[in-house]
């Protein structure tokens, strides 16, 4: 089996398990065909081999880039004009999307990014509260409830990738410091890498983005 239709099994197939707080809900865009559609055109372009990747962990699906294309930092403007997939959705974009395929076009383009890195989330599914994105970590009780899911599926995405002898984790508050204790209790990654986040570089940082596209590629390079 190659890596594309692993990545299928694992993505389509993905369910948090235990009921959520009142009043959050799960925001899982592949319960959606044409969503699967377009992932697997996705996968299949770009992970149909067994090549070992680094995985790039962000937070969760926000509701503008991966909670519509069930791709990871992708919009449906960055899917269609970089990584050349036509797409039906409405053409709104993702600022976090936006830096991150700068990014990529600065590393050599998707071909030679995707052939090397794995873009996911430490919790691969999104959520919303009141029609806004919350974070995985963002209460308590969310936290607890969702740790068996994020558990599980982050032992997944790192036999899928292939590589625990480092990996990147994009945002260096809460979500870094989440996956450093994960990584105490599970043993997973022999070197955890922290970069900003590109959300919090777009809104706070914007003045500087091609400072901060620079230090992500040293850091791409490290691995």
């Amino acid at each position: 089996m190659v890596l594309s239709d692993t990545l299928k099994d694992f993505y389509f197939n993905l369910k948090p398990g235990r009921s959520l707080p009142s009043g959050i809900e799960v925001m899982n865009p592949y319960s959606d065909s044409y969503v699967r559609e377009i992932c697997s055109i996705f996968f299949d372009k770009y992970f149909s081999d067994n090549r070992k990747r680094t995985l790039l962990l962000g937070i969760n699906p926000g509701r503008f880039g991966a909670g519509v294309t069930g791709i990871t930092f992708t919009d449906p403007i960055r899917l269609e004009k970089d990584c050349g997939i036509q797409n039906n959705y409405k053409k709104r974009l993702e600022i976090s999307s936006v830096f991150i395929y700068e990014v990529i076009r600065s590393y050599g383009g998707p071909e030679v990014f995707y052939s090397n890195f794995m873009l996911s989330a430490i919790s691969p599914l999104g959520f919303l509260k009141k029609g806004k994105n919350i974070n995985y970590y963002d209460t308590r009780e969310l936290l607890f409830k969702l740790k068996p899911f994020i558990t599980s599926t982050l032992k997944e995405q790192v036999a899928i990738a292939g590589n625990g002898k480092k990996v990147i984790c994009l945002g260096e508050g809460r979500n870094y410091w989440y996956l450093n204790k994960l990584n105490k209790e599970l043993g997973l990654f022999g070197e955890i890498i922290s970069l900003p986040h590109p959300r919090w570089i777009m809104q706070y940082r914007f003045r500087n983005k091609r400072d901060f596209v620079r230090e992500y590629i040293r850091k791409l390079e490290m691995v």
